[in-house]
């Protein structure tokens, strides 16, 4: 490979430490990846067609199962292929779209899942205001904010590492994610603050606005009767299990993948990030949220009867 190409492209490195096993993988991910666009796409469709979804909670979930089909068509699609590749490279431009995409996706999903936990607290703990808080104004500028804050902040950090020379062209990993920044000859400072920056604002401080919101409504519900702690466990309980487990593979990404672990456990960690992530959004609000729910099931007999 002469200068000119590796200047332009690196290898991943990652699929070499599968060996054989990368055709169990490819069956098993490829049918995460249909399944995961058909739930998402069906429950989205479910709450555009009827009205009585058309409440701020679930249109807050058909925008993170939106972000969901998004992020699986971005990076699927390059992961199923490379499995087949003999050399699996990628465009430096490229790697760096799908840098962008996955963690301005990623940091959407937080302010999205603060958004949902907004509207539950508002719900339980002032009800009589609702109305007149969550409007569909209300609603449209924290989508927006919620898709144009990080696509601005992510795009800011994309363009200081656009023009960083690379001293390393082989990426330890399946795709392009932070660890692409240990392939640049300097670390850009003004970059580093930018994204510590981002990370505060985009995953910290949402986290630890959802975590006050949600002690805030158990406080009240504790104080309250059974029938307000029964609403408040059935809407908040989805919302409480995807936080966790976002959560958790979130901190793996940002912590983990910057210390010196065996690149055999960052695979397998990645590949169960990928195994199990894209389902969580359908299955958990497609089997916990009554409403939704109920329409599925609706869909599904109505299915079988044809």
């Amino acid at each position: 490979m002469d200068d000119e190409f590796n200047v332009t492209y690196i290898t991943l490195g990652g699929y070499a430490e599968m060996g054989k096993s990368r055709y169990f993988y490819f069956v098993i991910m490829f049918t995460v990846y249909i399944l995961a666009i058909l739930f998402s796409v069906t429950i989205v469709c479910l709450i555009c067609i009827h009205r009585n979804l058309h409440e701020p909670m679930y249109i807050f979930i058909a925008a993170l199962l939106m972000n969901s089909i998004v992020y699986n068509t971005a990076m699927y699609p390059n992961l199923l292929v490379n499995f087949f590749t003999e050399k699996q490279i990628i465009s430096y431009s490229a790697c760096l779209l799908q840098l962008f995409l996955y963690y301005f996706l990623s940091a959407s999903d937080f302010l999205l899942l603060s958004a949902m936990a907004y509207d539950r607290y508002v719900s339980i703990c002032k009800p009589l205001q609702y109305p007149n808080i969550m409007r569909k104004t209300t609603v449209s500028i924290i989508l927006g904010v919620a898709w144009f804050v990080p696509a601005f902040q992510l795009a800011v950090s994309i363009i200081l590492s656009s023009n960083m020379k690379l001293c390393h062209f082989t990426l330890n990993a399946i795709f392009c994610n932070n660890s692409v920044y240990s392939l640049q000859c300097v670390v850009s400072e003004v970059r580093a603050i930018f994204d510590i920056f981002a990370l505060l604002s985009l995953a910290l401080l949402p986290l630890l606005f959802i975590l006050f919101t949600y002690t805030r409504i158990l406080i009240i519900t504790y104080r309250s009767g059974r029938e307000v702690r029964k609403k408040a466990a059935q809407t908040c309980l989805p919302h409480l299990i995807v936080l966790l487990i976002f959560s958790i593979l979130c901190a793996y990404d940002v912590i983990v993948i910057q210390l010196d672990v065996g690149s055999e456990v960052h695979l397998i960690m990645t590949l169960q990030a990928f195994l199990y992530y894209p389902l969580f959004y359908p299955i958990i609000y497609g089997l916990q949220m009554k409403e939704i729910s109920k329409h599925l099931k609706r869909l599904f007999c109505q299915a079988k009867v044809i």
